[in-house]
């Protein structure tokens, strides 16, 4: 199967293997140690995965902006979605 036409490169290929990793570490987590949904400042009711597609969409959003205003490379954009993921898991 050819699959050149997709642009498989090793950041590609890093970003879609960490995301991987990130839901087979939350699936082991909520295993391990149930947690009840919490209400945060969104007012709605979040299970850590919630907030971990929360992150993932926001920081999608913000590598974007950061792409229409900066250009490449990302990694402030990096350092952002780090800040904001942290955010979101403490405070939605």
């Amino acid at each position: 199967m050819d699959l050149s036409w997709m642009g498989w490169t090793t950041p590609t290929m890093i970003f879609f293997v960490s995301i991987a990793f990130m839901i087979v570490i939350m699936i082991i987590w909520s295993i391990k140690a149930p947690q009840a949904p919490r209400v945060g400042i969104l007012r709605i009711e979040t299970t850590p995965g919630d907030r971990l597609f929360i992150s993932l969409l926001g920081s999608a959003f913000i590598c974007l902006a950061w792409l229409a205003f900066f250009g490449a490379p990302v990694w402030g954009a990096l350092a952002v979605c780090l800040g904001y993921a942290a955010s979101v898991f403490k405070w939605v």
